[in-house]
């Protein structure tokens, strides 16, 4: 079977790229996804909530794409009628040592173009949400929810009508060939396709190795583990509320977030997962550990976050930590208010040196496309990135 483009991944960078291609006039597109369902990873198992491009570095591949991205979501969720809510999200500072921090975090935002910022008092927090304690805060409006499984689905129907296709249950096991002629061996078939987008995730770095290119980087699984509000709790917390992060890590530390099927999720923590698909606190993966044991960068960056590391683990494994951590935005939370809920795996990029990759990372070979790091933001960016590489699908093909 013959295709003009093959892409590998069904999570939302994927589909939306898939779609971005097919509207731009390739017709013969083959999407493949290793799972029996498209989103069943990042996409599927986030929080979904729409980012406003707060956090990242003015300039950057993510602030461009996030804010571009954002409002051009916005606009697709209502034109599909997909569910979201515009909701906003307040960050808060708790003690004094913050304050700058938050201050910065305000000039960010402001430096990225978001407009109607708000800085908060102490009252003025109570006036949002009631139950939150903190000596300041900021208003971010253009944050919102949405539910990124549906709108990935979305992105795959067009795709489909623009007349690609899509095949589940096809781990791809093989890639021979080269530019202008590539065989693509799957559990579900055997494919010939002109270029390869990769878009595989948890596991591109290891899509890459099999079409011959070194990625340079390991995708490093963290967990995040979710707890849920009680249902007769869920009043504590009426839409999205946020700490002032830690600057030197990218996660943003544990807060609360209005899911927009209902409830309110508590956390996550963020612990290095030992399988790829570690979802359990118990999951374990000789394989998969060996071979972050083995990268170089592995023991640089854990020689230089060995004390965080042993604290996310004991909040993993103890929850009063957690409700501890909780409490400095919500005291009134007691430990019988939340439950155990989720988890997700997110897929970090590390670095020879030990550095986390924090930017996207997207690495071209001939007739080949490799998205190596899409870190949040990259559902709320999804159609600002989806264009972005079908844009540059289109010129290597030109």
């Amino acid at each position: 079977m013959e295709y003009d483009l093959i892409i590998i991944g069904g999570g939302i960078i994927g589909c939306a790229t898939g779609k971005a291609a097919a509207e731009s006039g390739v017709s013969d597109i083959l999407l493949l996804e290793e799972e029996k369902t498209l989103a069943a990873h990042q996409t599927g198992n986030n929080s979904g909530v729409i980012h406003s491009g707060l956090y990242y570095k003015p300039g950057s591949y993510k602030a461009r794409n996030c804010i571009e991205g954002r409002e051009k979501l916005y606009r697709y969720l209502a034109e599909k009628n997909l569910p979201f809510d515009k909701c906003g999200k307040l960050v808060v500072a708790v003690n004094k040592d913050e304050l700058t921090a938050l201050e910065n975090l305000h000039q960010r935002g402001t430096d990225n173009g978001l407009e109607g910022l708000k800085r908060l008092n102490r009252e003025q927090i109570k006036e949002l949400e009631p139950h939150c304690s903190g000596i300041a805060g900021l208003f971010v409006p253009m944050t919102g929810i949405t539910d990124y499984k549906k709108v990935t689905e979305s992105y795959a129907e067009d795709l489909k009508a623009g007349g690609g296709e899509i095949k589940t249950s096809a781990k791809v096991i093989s890639v021979t060939g080269r530019q202008g002629r590539f065989t693509v061996e799957t559990t579900a078939g055997t494919f010939n396709t002109k270029f390869i987008i990769n878009c595989a995730g948890l596991f591109s770095d290891r899509v890459a190795r099999l079409c011959g290119v070194d990625p340079e980087i390991l995708i490093m699984p963290f967990r995040g583990e979710y707890y849920v509000l009680r249902e007769e709790k869920q009043s504590l917390v009426k839409n999205l509320i946020y700490p002032v992060p830690n600057p030197e890590l990218p996660f943003l530390g544990v807060h609360f977030t209005r899911m927009i099927e209902g409830g309110v999720e508590a956390g996550p923590n963020a612990v290095l997962a030992f399988a790829r698909k570690g979802y359990n606190k118990t999951s374990f993966s000789l394989s998969d550990t060996l071979e972050t044991m083995k990268f170089p960068g592995s023991l640089k960056l854990f020689s230089g976050f060995l004390k965080i590391g042993f604290y996310e683990y004991r909040r993993s494994f103890i929850k009063s930590y957690m409700v501890r951590d909780l409490q400095k935005l919500i005291p009134d939370l007691q430990s019988d208010d939340i439950i155990p809920g989720g988890a997700g795996i997110r897929a970090q990029a590390l670095g020879k040196n030990g550095k986390l990759i924090d930017d996207f990372y997207i690495k071209e070979a001939g007739g080949m496309i490799h998205v190596l790091n899409s870190p949040s933001p990259a559902a709320t960016a999804s159609l600002s990135i989806g264009e972005a590489i079908a844009s540059l699908y289109k010129k290597r093909i030109s």
